[in-house]
């Protein structure tokens, strides 16, 4: 699809106000085509003033504004990859695939509403954003057409970059926040947020670099940690430092005080983008890596060996389906199924320790699901008898001599 198919309709625009969609908006006027944008509130640290994004996207163009509240939504989606421990390369905990799949999957609604057939981003053709915008809308509304103007020859042709869209937003009296001398891009949400482009790109530019918006770094932290205790109940948290919370206020009170003592901020990654090269990113991701964190020790507690090496599969496994976009196909549908056997066991109290960057345990309490015991303790104590694990080994050693008898073994 390019612009010309377009012309003389009425289309739906993913909005967040920034330089991107404040070009795609006024050029497609420019080309005729009628734009209504719709702008998720995902709870960003950085953009708290929605009616200053619907004042820019009416400048630039936008014929209707169409403001979602998904705080709610994105808070849920981010508790289930804490229930699934799903970190995509086994650090990072997909805070921006979580908040695509919140915003589409929360809008698509309202564009039905509307009465609009075709959903545009501003997603470039180089990255993973454009793959979860299009298949979340191919999955979730099928009817609905996607149309991208970074993959539209006409807009390429027009606009090399950053720099051409600043020029033609200058020209047009356009009123963006972006600037030439910004040294790095970021998107958010209450998750967390991600930087990249800009300097950030070149291997030589630290982490460091960046200026931190929901913490502190860690040498900056304070002196004195933190005590942070949560309460989980079926895999919920329920409470916080004594006091009763939803699956939202949890993880807003979570990135405050991560956030300060710098935990979860400034994970700097080279990743495996789906599209098949790598990007560099520094992200930050308190209140998740933090509950997170608190959770993995529930779990430690409550799974046994088997159940906990399918389950570090199946987080494996999710954690790349968040990040390609297929969090609502089968596939995912069968991993939310059996994650959630797990966690309706995981109930109980967890007590950690926030100093620093990190994040140590301190106790756990009411865990009534948990399988450690005195069998395992040192002392003499409990129903575990040393002499039983005689005929244990006996059975083990027969299969180890077996492979050393017919030269398995590498020395």
């Amino acid at each position: 699809m390019n612009v010309a198919d377009l012309k003389g309709k009425t289309i739906a625009l993913l909005a967040s106000g920034g330089l991107d969609t404040c070009t795609v908006t006024y050029w497609l006027k420019e080309n005729g085509v009628d734009v209504v944008a719709f702008t998720a509130d995902l709870g960003q640290p950085d953009e708290t003033d929605f009616g200053a994004i619907e004042t820019r996207m009416r400048a630039c163009g936008a014929s209707d504004f169409v403001g979602v509240d998904l705080k709610r939504h994105v808070a849920g989606l981010g508790l289930e990859g804490i229930q699934a421990q799903a970190c995509y390369e086994s650090r990072y905990w997909n805070v921006t695939g979580l908040g695509r799949q919140a915003t589409t999957a929360g809008i698509l609604p309202e564009v039905k509403k509307k009465g609009l057939t075709v959903l545009a981003h501003g997603a470039t053709g180089r990255g993973n954003d454009q793959v979860r915008f299009q298949l979340i809308t191919n999955m979730l509304e099928p009817s609905i057409e996607v149309y991208a103007p970074w993959r539209d020859q006409e807009f390429l042709s027009r606009f090399g970059g950053r720099a051409q869209m600043i020029d033609y937003c200058e020209q047009h009296g356009l009123p963006i926040k972006a600037s030439r001398d910004k040294p790095y891009s970021t998107d958010a949400n209450l998750l967390g947020l991600t930087h990249e482009a800009g300097k950030l790109e070149s291997l030589e530019t630290p982490a460091q670099f960046v200026t931190p918006e929901m913490g502190v770094w860690a040498k900056d932290a304070p002196n004195q940690g933190e005590d942070f205790t949560v309460r989980f109940e079926k895999g919920r948290p329920v409470a916080v430092n004594g006091l009763p919370v939803d699956t939202l206020h949890a993880f807003l009170q979570a990135n405050a005080i991560a956030g300060r003592h710098g935990v979860g901020i400034g994970l700097h990654m080279v990743e495996n983008r789906f599209v098949g090269v790598k990007s560099r990113g520094v992200y930050e991701q308190p209140g998740i890596e933090l509950l997170g964190t608190a959770y993995g020790f529930l779990v430690q507690l409550v799974l046994d060996r088997r159940s906990r090496e399918l389950f570090d599969s199946l987080g494996d496994l999710f954690a790349k389906q968040v990040y390609q976009g297929y969090y609502n196909d089968l596939c995912s549908q069968m991993i939310r199924s059996a994650v959630a056997e797990t966690s309706r066991l995981i109930t109980g109290t967890i007590t950690v320790h926030c100093y620093k960057g990190q994040v140590s345990y301190v106790k756990s309490e009411d865990v009534p699901r948990s399988l450690y015991s005195n069998d395992s303790s040192m002392e003499a104590e409990g129903s575990f008898d040393h002499r039983d694990s005689e005929g244990f080994l006996r059975v083990l050693a027969v299969h180890a001599r077996a492979l050393a008898n017919v030269g398995q073994i590498g020395r």
